[in-house]
């Protein structure tokens, strides 16, 4: 049950919403659509889904072409963030009823309702109806019901959002493992690289209605192909600083240079683009090598157990995610730290040259 995209596309009044996209999902695996809002992710499900007609291209499911075919006429199972029920019927029947349309027999649907309705939590609430449910309860009915469905394609758009942090952890591991033993595809949108790193799987980076990446999940992370999925696949996004190569030094401003060793030995004399990560940005020097520079402190978010500083380098807008809690002044300079096996170098066409040397020794 293979899901092939061929040159799809979407546009909606005379505005492209997904650029011409070629991608192949296979059976049994977790896809898993990462980006920022209105980056496209719902629009391309919508494709999948048959909810909307591409513009151009092909869509193929098991090697039958079914571009024009009804969403009603394919195996598909959709959840959004924004929760589905049927107000009249009990969760116990909002569970069942994808069953009964498939002509189940009464045991075969028991079982089914009352397995998904354990996973979710819901077994001393089957009684009820929903609007008798809180928000999270709701979508965990709306989920429930995907699960008993036995669909080929299953697609969850943000689902978890509205629930609590320990069931979103619960079912971020659950809910592929209950997918991929029934062969079927699993395609899951997120604005979150944290949960697209915790579901694992393959990753599809978008950006602004294309695909940038896809490929398995912690190799996107680590080997981005270019600084837009660098900067897609990072929370806060990734920092960048123009670097200069002369000399057999890499130039980073400030009076900062390191050895261009390794792969970066092969850079060209010329412009380029570092690129670092938030949580690699540190307050406190831990090591021989690792350059210094100093910024404008503009703000402070304290989480708990780390600290974001937002800085100001020279007009670049840098953000710092510093483990522990730290009381810092505003608006004054601070020396923050930076180690060069966690730099990335892009080129001056944004495609990447050279991965940080700690993402090839993962």
């Amino acid at each position: 049950m293979t899901l092939r995209l061929e040159g799809v596309s979407k546009v909606v009044g005379g505005q492209t919403h997904i650029h011409p996209t070629d991608l192949t999902l296979e059976p049994g695996t977790m896809n898993v659509l990462l980006g920022p809002t209105l980056s496209g992710k719902t629009s391309l499900m919508r494709l999948m889904a048959g909810l909307d007609v591409p513009a151009t291209g092909k869509i193929w499911w098991n090697g039958e072409d079914v571009t024009g075919m009804r969403v009603q006429d394919r195996g598909v199972a959709m959840v959004y963030q924004q929760f589905i029920n049927y107000p009249s019927m009990t969760v116990y029947e909002n569970i069942a009823s994808p069953m009964r349309l498939l002509g189940k027999t009464g045991p075969e649907i028991d079982a089914a309702v009352r397995k998904a309705a354990d996973l979710m939590q819901l077994g001393a609430m089957l009684d009820r109806k929903p609007l008798e449910l809180s928000g999270g309860q709701q979508q965990r009915c709306a989920l429930a019901r995907a699960l008993v469905k036995d669909a080929g394609l299953v697609l969850l758009d943000e689902p978890l959002a509205n629930l609590d942090y320990k069931l979103r952890e619960e079912l971020r591991i659950e809910i592929p493992k209950i997918f991929e033993e029934a062969g079927s595809i699993f395609v899951y949108a997120t604005t979150e690289p944290e949960e697209a790193l915790l579901l694992g799987g393959k990753v599809a980076t978008l950006w602004e209605g294309r695909i940038t990446q896809f490929g398995p999940t912690p190799e996107v992370y680590r080997q981005p192909v270019d600084a837009t999925t660098a900067r897609v696949f990072s929370d806060p996004p990734m920092n960048f600083l123009p670097i200069t190569k002369s000399d057999g030094r890499l130039n980073f401003g400030d009076g900062q240079s390191v050895a261009a060793a390794g792969r970066l030995a092969d850079l060209p004399d010329g412009r380029f683009t570092a690129g670092f990560r938030p949580n690699h940005l540190e307050i406190a020097r831990h090591s021989d090598d690792a350059m210094t520079f100093t910024a404008t402190l503009s703000v402070t978010e304290i989480t708990g157990s780390e600290t974001f500083v937002h800085l100001d380098h020279h007009g670049e807008r840098w953000v710092g995610l510093i483990h522990g809690v730290h009381a810092l002044d505003l608006g004054r300079p601070i020396e923050v730290h930076l180690d060069p096996s966690h730099v990335y170098i892009f080129g001056e066409d944004g495609r990447l040259f050279a991965p940080a040397s700690y993402a090839l020794a993962a």
